[in-house]
């Protein structure tokens, strides 16, 4: 599987450089002209390719279906399929590694004193796995593009303890918690840490419980994105710990019809028809999305919402503005909490409660 250099990898990797330093916000790694492109056909093992893999290296699966879970921990790995022609699925006995004990499918895991970074995963289709479709632990400038995670247990795609990542133009859907999300730790309690930019962009997301989970991360952005039903579309969670979740931008995010029905957990209510729901932030900017039809009879359902976090902290000096809102129920933009200093301006819509939001 292993094959020799070839003269044309460099160019495509520069051109798969190009394409990600075009998108906003995107963290593209130098191109390493010495690398090496293994090949892995059906029947053979992708992992085994991984670990022959050197950083730098290109490992291209071709169209086929691969039983197995794959371990990441090598820096400036890129993951290429042929699209959703190439599946990655469980095998009857889990991959004798830490993910295929996790029951994830995709593991990208490095440490806290040397997190494994600029690892690429494009083009090929995660689905049917007991945890997460692809989970990143410990990373730096981790990309998922192009890439469509589907029905697996708990989230679609996402990471934890991680800075700089990428999630663009992928597609999520029908996964039984979120279709991304994005975590300080999902192991321990703690304030929000730095995210450094991590990028949600471009994604269609649907059929999960919720399109995008953000909690207790400051500075990323969820942009661009089309999120529609799930029983929420976007939830930025906080609480009262220091420093507080926030400090970033959810923006023309087309969000709508999230209206199907999540039974109510240990921490929060059921949920329907939630639209863009902050409960427990500060500094979070809720800017220019299209947010329509969302209808449920949930404490946190409506179209843009603003919700007390389960531990009682209010959202704070957050600021809403430049949506257009339509047909949400029981209303368009719901501030439930009246913390202190969030500003609403400038944005159009049918009803607000309290009135005078827009």
């Amino acid at each position: 599987m292993r094959t020799p250099k070839l003269r044309h990898l460099a160019g495509l990797t520069a051109v798969l450089v190009i394409e990600l330093a075009q998108l906003p916000g995107a963290h593209a790694a130098p191109v390493d002209e010495a690398a090496t492109r293994h090949v892995v056909q059906p029947g053979e093992s992708i992992q085994a390719a991984v670990d022959a893999a050197e950083p730098g290296d290109t490992i291209e699966i071709r169209p086929g279906t691969y039983r197995e879970n794959l371990q990441i921990s090598t820096d400036r790995l890129t993951l290429v399929g042929a699209g959703e022609s190439t599946v990655l699925s469980p095998a009857e006995e889990p991959s004798a590694n830490a993910c295929g004990e996790a029951g994830h499918g995709i593991c990208v895991t490095g440490t806290a004193e040397d997190p494994v970074s600029d690892v690429r995963i494009g083009s090929l289709k995660v689905t049917g796995f007991a945890k997460n479709g692809i989970w990143g632990s410990n990373t730096d400038r981790m990309t998922v593009r192009n890439t469509t995670t589907e029905d697996n247990g708990q989230q679609g795609m996402g990471q934890e303890m991680s800075t700089r990542g990428t999630f663009v133009d992928n597609v999520s859907r029908g996964n039984k918690q979120s279709g991304v999300f994005l975590a300080n730790t999902i192991d321990a309690e703690g304030g929000a840490t730095d995210a450094q930019g991590t990028l949600v962009a471009g994604n269609q997301l649907s059929g999960n419980r919720t399109g995008v989970v953000v909690r207790r991360l400051r500075d990323l952005s969820v942009e661009g994105n089309t999120i529609t039903a799930n029983c929420a579309g976007v939830f930025i969670v906080g609480d009262e710990s220091t420093p507080r979740a926030g400090d970033l931008s959810v923006r023309n995010n087309s969000v709508y019809e999230n209206n199907a029905y999540c039974e109510a957990t240990d921490r929060l209510p059921f949920i329907q028809g939630a639209g863009i729901v902050l409960t427990g932030t500060e500094g979070t900017r809720v800017t220019g999305n299209q947010v329509n039809d969302n209808v449920g009879t949930s404490p946190m359902s409506g179209g843009i919402v603003l919700y007390t976090s389960v531990v009682g902290a209010p959202n704070a000096k957050n600021a809403i503005s430049r949506n257009v809102m339509s047909g949400n129920k029981p209303a368009d933009l719901a501030d439930r909490d009246n913390g202190p200093d969030n500003t609403f301006t400038d944005n159009v819509c049918e009803l607000s409660a309290p009135t005078g939001r827009c």
